[in-house]
């Protein structure tokens, strides 16, 4: 069988490797001209598996307003917010005050989660990639007491799902991590033991190279305009090709992965997609002293950004933002990560040479990716991830690559069915 998957993405490249891997013929498009560089390209290299949350928190509502007003908070909006923007919070809120909804969500994600993990050990094992991975863990700091109480009823769930993690002491912290330093605010952490790291933009890149190795076609620089379908399946996407010329592809199935802009694609087949560009930043620097930087990824709490030790790099990486598709890099957002930096591991690294980056996350407004058959027969989707897109592009390429192929999979998708938000 003949499936054209749209997106070249982290997710789109793994689900064109698992379909391969299964004999069928497969067709990537990708409007960019390598794998991996929109969202994978920058992102915050952790696979936490373990970390997984769905965006639709209650706890996180009345959080809210205080992160909006304050210089360093997380989560930030453009104002005038947009109706867009607008309609994604209100449904957002809809969603978190859902009875036990959020519970139920989280699970679904730790489930695929670990089926993620999972997959990505094996995927390890058959290809020598060189991304800079590793699993060596992944900590979340507690700056308060409060903090490390929440960590407490997170590893229930954990031990429930029987997720590897601990609680540490800050000396427990100190010995895990040598290089920080011992002047900032720390009541202890909780680790994530089984988690991992990888540079994914590395990793898409690798893959793919895999995946044409292996027959998979790879068309880079075109763009998407439409799906070309009948009331029971897509026939071919019409697309503008290398040269600009329009040219219609003809296949057996079509997947849907294309982050942020998977909605406009299948609007016009009756399928709502309410995935919104949720904005991040991050900086890349060169390690100048390695001893000083972290060991594996260390999520802070006091300013909510994640640094991760890419072989002599560090990834940072931090904010939620509501602005469109606005790729402006405010210089108070890329200073808040180095603060950060700066807070946990002094002298690490040369934060004079930063990369900066920012990307646009596809978020669902109750959190859980969008995995399943679509609208025709033919059509599914493997979208929406989120800010897990790396963590769960392992996994969920399996699953999808089994729907297609008519099995039962591995992981329930209920939670994660296209059709729920026109429910």
């Amino acid at each position: 069988m003949h499936v054209v998957v749209i997106g070249g993405g982290v997710v789109g490249v793994t689900t064109a490797w698992e379909l391969n891997r299964r004999g069928h013929q497969v067709t990537v498009l990708e409007r960019h001209d390598t794998a991996g560089d929109e969202t994978s390209k920058g992102n915050a290299a952790q696979r936490s598996y373990g970390v997984v949350y769905p965006w639709a928190d209650p706890s996180m509502v009345f959080k809210a307003l205080p992160w909006l007003i304050k210089q360093d908070g997380p989560l930030k909006l453009r104002l005038p917010p947009s109706l867009d923007a607008v309609r994604f919070m209100l449904s957002t809120l809809r969603y978190a005050w859902s009875p036990g909804l959020f519970g139920l969500n989280k699970r679904a994600m730790l489930r695929l989660g670990i089926h993620s993990r999972e997959r990505f050990l094996r995927l390890e094992e058959e290809l020598n990639l060189a991304f800079d991975g590793g699993h060596r863990g992944l900590l979340h700091l507690a700056s308060t007491p409060d903090e490390l109480e929440v960590y407490r009823g997170t590893q229930r769930i954990l031990n429930e799902m029987g997720i590897a993690s601990r609680l540490l002491t800050p000396e427990q912290v100190y010995e895990a991590e040598p290089g920080m330093a011992r002047n900032g605010p720390l009541y202890g952490a909780l680790s994530y033991d089984t988690d991992g790291t990888g540079d994914c933009h590395l990793f898409s890149q690798g893959l793919a190279r895999a995946c044409q190795d292996k027959g998979v076609q790879f068309r880079y620089n075109v763009q998407v305009e439409r799906l070309k379908a009948n009331s029971q399946t897509v026939e071919a996407v019409l697309l503008r090709n290398e040269t600009g010329q329009q040219e219609t592809l003809a296949a057996d199935a079509f997947v849907i992965s294309a982050g942020c802009w998977s909605p406009e694609l299948v609007r016009p087949l009756g399928l709502k997609l309410p995935i919104y560009p949720i904005k991040g930043y991050s900086i890349t620097v060169p390690l100048k002293n390695p001893e000083k930087a972290p060991v594996s990824t260390i999520h802070d709490d006091n300013y909510k950004v994640v640094s991760t030790r890419l072989g002599d790099r560090l990834r940072a990486t931090g904010f939620v933002e509501l602005a469109g598709f606005n790729r402006d890099i405010p210089e108070a957002r890329i200073a808040t990560i180095r603060k950060s930096v700066e807070s946990r591991y002094p002298g690490c690294a040369d934060l004079s040479a930063a990369e900066t980056w920012t990307g646009f996350r596809p978020m669902t407004p109750d959190g859980p990716a969008i995995i399943g058959r679509g609208p025709r027969s033919n059509l599914y989707l493997n979208t929406g991830h989120g800010t897990f897109g790396w963590t769960f592009s392992a996994g969920s390429a399996d699953v999808i690559a089994q729907v297609i192929d008519g099995e039962e999979p591995a992981v329930c998708l209920d939670a994660f069915r296209p059709g729920r938000h026109q429910e």
